[in-house]
């Protein structure tokens, strides 16, 4: 049976001052914890933390609110002794606050295992937030408990998953750098990010990148990059006939760029760059001053980086070298994302320090947190040494956290057997661009058997990616 909520106040901890910024200003709203003696969230359209339907695990679940955060936890009565913490995704730029349950909910609780999951305190692209109020309920889920009536032992393994910007919590969490500069510190044995933003900023300077490569197309070169929204119409229309399936002429040559700035030739990059509604989204990050939404109070961007490709020759055509001479370059304020004296970065950086397994996924078609953030986190894994911890999964779809329940639970089971069992799960290859290329990437992993539970995070796209399953050998 749910408890009444309650609210826990974790002890202050003294921190220095900082200079401020505008997140600093903004004030956001908790879900009331005791309405309708249910814990009721605008996603649940008020039916409240209820028994997930159709299970047979028995549980407690509590409600209520910690530092300014609400959260939600589940402790099966068989409980194992486990603690799964979940991370959830991108809210937006709005004062509600939500707590999502984590979407193998059925097979945690079915297997013994709690979890817990924390709204954040702030929304925005706050990963600082994230992390904090996720390790502060970690940290409280024994007192929490005794508050409910039940007596439980410390959590004897902790694990971290997480969808989208909660993947970039995810890990965040592990780092070695968020270990020393976090204010509420936590340790965890094994981590799942999906569909993560495993490179941190870099993330913003792709998005950068992309637009400024469409409006120099277009024939906008030297128009400033933070005012694209008075050309974006024309720019849509020099590249395409209908955005994003039907291109132009320069509008083919922007999608072999953007093939290029998001991991190169692979299986499913045309279904993603012609996935319209993701692409909306993604032109709607352009015309940025850098800040991320005032995360920052100096621009993080740069794009001094990036060659623009119109092919998969890494050698620079006589196009090319005039492309990349015309198109304007993006720099990043030095100190845009320092180290803070009072905690975490203001967002936390994922440089592949850890010593943990981890085990990641991602889907191949996805150009709003792209493939290529799991060739960044690879690259910087194996740069700290730390690569021979992680394993990274593909799968063959063509959308942003498009993965079936099947396979988070894949790769939830072989991280946790990793930990546990000391055996090691296979994964592909990310970063050898003749294997990424292969007609067959991606299929070791996916799967796309339906079930009870078994939806995409995102719905109504794994049936355009269904037929290419015919490229996979026959399991």
């Amino acid at each position: 049976m749910a408890s009444a909520a309650t609210s826990l106040m974790a002890p202050a901890k003294k921190v220095v001052s900082e200079e401020s910024r505008e997140h600093d200003g903004r004030t956001f709203v908790v879900p009331d914890p005791a309405a309708a003696g249910d814990y009721e969230l605008a996603a649940d359209g008020g039916a409240g933390f209820k028994a997930m339907p159709g299970s047979t695990a028995a549980t407690d679940r509590w409600a209520g609110e910690l530092n300014g955060a609400a959260y939600r936890i589940e402790v099966p009565k068989n409980w194992n002794g486990k603690l799964v913490m979940y991370a959830h995704g991108y809210v937006g730029p709005v004062p509600q606050l939500r707590v999502s349950m984590p979407s193998i909910r059925r097979h945690l609780i079915e297997n013994g295992y709690a979890w817990a999951a924390s709204s954040y305190s702030k929304n925005y692209y706050d990963v600082r937030a994230g992390v904090e109020d996720t390790n502060a309920l970690a940290d409280s889920f024994k007192k929490i408990a005794k508050e409910r009536g039940r007596h439980l032992h410390a959590p004897h393994k902790t694990y971290i998953i997480g969808h989208s910007m909660g993947g970039h919590i995810a890990g965040a969490a592990i780092e070695e750098e968020t270990w020393k500069t976090a204010v509420n510190k936590q340790k965890y044995d094994g981590a799942v990010p999906m569909c993560g933003v495993m490179g941190d900023t870099e993330l913003f300077d792709y998005f950068g990148a992309y637009q400024l490569a469409a409006q120099t197309l277009a024939g906008h070169a030297s128009h400033p990059a933070s005012d694209f929204g008075s050309i974006a119409n024309d720019v849509r229309s020099k590249l395409f006939v209908t955005f994003s399936t039907v291109p132009t002429a320069q509008g083919v040559k922007l999608m072999q760029v953007v093939k290029n700035l998001t991991g190169g030739e692979r299986p499913v990059f045309l279904q993603g760059f012609g996935n319209t509604g993701l692409q909306n989204v993604v032109w709607g990050t352009f015309g940025s001053d850098g800040t991320v939404n005032g995360i920052l109070n100096k621009s993080t961007l740069d794009t001094n980086r990036f060659v623009y490709q119109f092919d998969n020759d890494p050698a620079l055509s006589y196009d090319e070298s005039q492309f990349n001479q015309t198109v304007q370059d993006l720099t990043a304020a030095h100190d845009a994302n320092r180290l803070r004296s009072d905690g975490l970065r203001w967002i936390p950086k994922v440089n592949g320090q850890f010593k943990i397994p981890v085990v990641t996924m991602h889907t191949l078609g996805d150009l709003y947190v792209p493939f290529s953030m799991q060739q960044i986190y690879r690259k910087r894994a194996d740069a700290q040494g730390s690569g021979d911890w992680l394993v990274q999964r593909a799968i063959r779809a063509p959308s942003h956290c498009d993965f079936t329940v099947r396979e988070q639970v894949d790769a939830f089971e072989a991280m946790v057997k990793w930990a546990e069992m000391g055996i090691k799960p296979a994964g592909d290859d990310v970063v050898t661009p003749s294997t990424v290329a292969h007609p067959q990437y991606g299929c070791a992993f996916t799967r796309n058997e339906g079930g009870a539970d078994d939806s995409a995070v995102t719905v109504g796209t794994r049936a355009v990616i269904a037929p290419m399953l015919a490229a996979c050998p026959a399991s």
